[in-house]
């Protein structure tokens, strides 16, 4: 080994903020591959491989990976800051001097592994590019409520997995400039996001009326547009609302901004999880945690199915437990009502819809069939408008 890759080991060993980068599978397998015997030149190349490997996987710039993930790595050092705490002068050091290893990293070119290997064959090359990565984590930590840091940073919409947040792999990607109609409705929720961005009292929001009419697209729209001011939004299950106390936990100290958001929401009078969510909605979610606000949708206004048999029975407060369960509504601070749009919303959602996807035909022909074509199906609908453009796209 030369004496280069010996001070890299060395350094490597002795890792204590950036420990959890080992984790990475690109790094991990550079880590491994510093430490490799060239002269064992069949195991070397075995090294070489794998480590190639995981770079194509995830980009051919060794450079630019190795400074997107010191960015986004969750560490002692970055919590202190986001919290507000200042670290000590001790683990800024360590921090700098952890910051310039990275930095050598990221400049290894394939000549620096190859140079005194015995080997005439073809090996697998990779870029790098010039970074300043302790120039770049300082203006990141500047600007740490808006990227955030761990998988929060490189992410914007999770799922509940086992009790953990997990990255949505293929997001939906739409944007409020995709949405036609309910712009005052619309409005109400972004008005009450910005609060939430801006650090000011959030309501928790219940999106309620008919199906298709754009509750749930309106919520990831919102998140879609305002990602880059650090906002993320952490779809739950009506099954999963007992983790909701867990979560916030999680992230109560994050400097980013959430939503927990409910899709399709409705209970039965004898769950269980509705007492979860009743008591989670009293009072302000934001006096608990201020970076965090519910976001449900639904089809119902009370949230609750009520059978005629939940009116009857043996039970002395059988009134109060009617209204308990219609009044969960209440305890959000903000109620938004879709419904289904009259003949002329409707017709002009699809005139919009229709003129994006460059459909020419006369607004007359055009209501007639695209009222034809909600009668058929299942009433009019931002979603029905949406399904009969491209129906007519597809003909063309």
């Amino acid at each position: 080994m030369n004496e280069k890759f010996e001070k890299l080991c060395r350094k490597r060993d002795s890792v204590v903020i950036f420990r959890s980068l080992g984790d990475d599978d690109v790094i991990s397998d550079l880590m491994y591959l510093i430490g490799a015997d060239q002269q064992d030149c069949e195991g070397f190349l075995g090294y070489y491989a794998d480590f190639v490997n995981a770079l194509y996987e995830n980009g051919i710039d060794l450079s630019e990976h190795i400074l997107g993930a010191v960015l986004e790595n969750d560490n002692l050092y970055v919590r202190k800051i986001a919290t507000g705490q200042t670290p000590d002068r001790l683990v800024s050091e360590c921090l700098m001097s952890e910051l310039m290893f990275f930095q050598e990293l990221s400049q290894l070119t394939p000549e620096d592994f190859t140079a005194e290997l015995d080997y005439d064959g073809y090996l697998p090359r990779w870029k790098n590019s010039q970074v300043d990565i302790a120039g770049s984590y300082m203006e990141r930590l500047k600007l740490i409520g808006r990227y955030g840091y761990g998988k929060y940073a490189k992410h914007k919409m999770f799922i509940v997995r086992e009790g953990e947040t997990v990255p949505v792999k293929y997001p939906d990607t739409q944007r409020l400039c995709d949405l036609y109609g309910y712009e005052r409705e619309r409005n109400q929720v972004i008005a009450n996001t910005k609060a939430l961005l801006e650090g000011k009292p959030a309501q928790n929001v219940l999106l309620y009326g008919d199906a298709g009419t754009g509750k749930s697209s309106t919520v990831k729209a919102i998140v879609n547009e305002y990602a880059d001011r650090g906002l993320r939004l952490i779809e739950i299950t009506k099954e999963q609302l007992k983790d909701i106390p867990c979560i916030i936990d999680e992230i109560s100290c994050n400097p980013l901004k959430f939503i927990l958001f409910i899709d399709d929401l409705s209970f039965a009078s004898g769950e269980d999880c509705f007492g979860a969510l009743k008591a989670m909605l009293e009072g302000s979610v934001s006096a608990r945690a201020g970076n965090v606000a519910i976001y449900a949708t639904s089809n119902r206004r009370h949230l609750v199915k009520e059978c005629f048999s939940d009116r009857d029975g043996d039970d002395i407060h059988r009134n109060d437990t009617i209204q308990e369960l219609i009044s969960l509504s209440a305890r959000f601070g903000l109620t938004v009502n879709f419904s289904k749009p009259d003949k002329k919303n409707y017709v002009a959602i699809v005139s919009e819809l229709a003129r994006e996807k460059g459909i020419e035909m006369s607004e007359e022909e055009l209501s007639v069939k695209a009222e034809a074509f909600a009668l058929r199906g299942s009433g009019r609908s931002p979603r029905t408008a949406k399904q009969f453009v491209n129906q007519l796209y597809n003909e063309k």
